[in-house]
């Protein structure tokens, strides 16, 4: 099982317009609520990839009840810690006409204190079960610094894999506890160790200082580019296939997904990768943050690339 953690779930309405402009009315040719977020995603490619999974984190209010009973609904096991605050809502808006997609992101709310004790209870009782653990998303306000770094370790103490997906504080508190990998973008890269990233030499310089820094592997993701996979000696890129595009948001979380599912199988961490750039691609190609077919995501997988960097 891959037990997939985050704070800061969000219920998802994607709008789609033939065409989208501000300031006129725009009538939506189809509408989709679904639960969503970071943590919702990855556990949903996860749970449609057939492995299982059990998503946990906060919930709250009528939005919360919502996103649990769609959760039911699709089969994605989950165990979230009720909260006070409603759950966040995040809209997608979708324009066909420039094949252009717009976010509208509320933040997420401060939840009591208490919450952070239960969460950590939770955590505790699937880690006994899980073959891996996916830490993703942004924290809420006034969370504890430490949160992902106890999740880390007490992984670390069963050997468990953990993909920490995150960034700021609670990926730099996170990262003397050597998590088994962690996947920033090169904006993110560049905060973390910072340090300006204008060239190759430079990602190469800032990728081994994260290394240093605690990261086992680093998997530096830069959109349509390949993707350079390390673990501070070597360096690899592998390379997305094109694909027809409808809406890149969540492909992230879909090669996350696949990551957990090849690493929770014990497949080193560049082959696994396979796996995970196949998922980010066939979640572009739907129109919905955090889905994929299984048959699209294989035929993908077969056309992965990955090479020396």
């Amino acid at each position: 099982m891959i037990l997939c953690l985050g704070t800061t779930p969000a219920l998802q309405r994607t709008m789609r317009f033939k065409q989208f402009a501000l300031d006129v009315v725009n009538r939506a040719v189809e509408v989709h609520d679904y639960a969503s977020g970071k943590v919702i995603n990855v556990a949903r490619v996860v749970h449609q990839l057939g492995h299982p999974v059990v998503a946990s984190g906060f919930l709250g209010g009528d939005s919360g009840r919502f996103m649990r009973a769609d959760m039911d609904k699709t089969g994605i096991r989950h165990d979230f810690v009720t909260v006070n605050p409603p759950t966040r809502q995040c809209i997608t808006l979708l324009d066909d006409s420039t094949k252009t997609s717009s976010e509208l992101v509320e933040e997420a709310a401060e939840v009591e204190q208490s919450a952070w004790d239960r969460l950590d209870e939770t955590l505790h009782r699937h880690l006994k079960q899980a073959a891996a653990l996916v830490l993703t998303g942004s924290m809420t306000p006034n969370a504890p610094a430490d949160f992902f770094t106890r999740c880390t370790a007490a992984a670390n103490e069963r050997k468990i894999p953990v993909i920490l997906d995150t960034r700021g504080e609670p990926l730099k508190h996170a990262l003397p506890q050597r998590p088994t990998v962690v996947k920033p973008n090169v904006s993110e890269l560049a905060a973390t160790v910072g340090r300006e990233i204008l060239t190759d030499a430079d990602l190469r310089g800032a990728i081994i200082l994260l290394v240093e820094q605690g990261a086992q592997w680093a998997i530096i993701t830069r959109g349509p580019k390949p993707a350079i996979v390390s673990d501070g000696r070597s360096f690899w890129s592998v390379t997305t296939p094109a694909v027809p595009v409808l809406n890149t948001i969540g492909s992230g979380d879909a090669f996350t997904a696949g990551l957990a599912v090849e690493l929770s199988r014990g497949q080193t961490l560049p082959d696994a990768c396979r796996l995970a750039i196949a998922c980010g691609a066939a979640n572009a190609m739907t129109l919905w943050a955090g889905f994929v077919e299984p048959q699209k995501v294989r035929e993908l997988q077969a056309k992965i690339q990955i090479a020396p960097w």
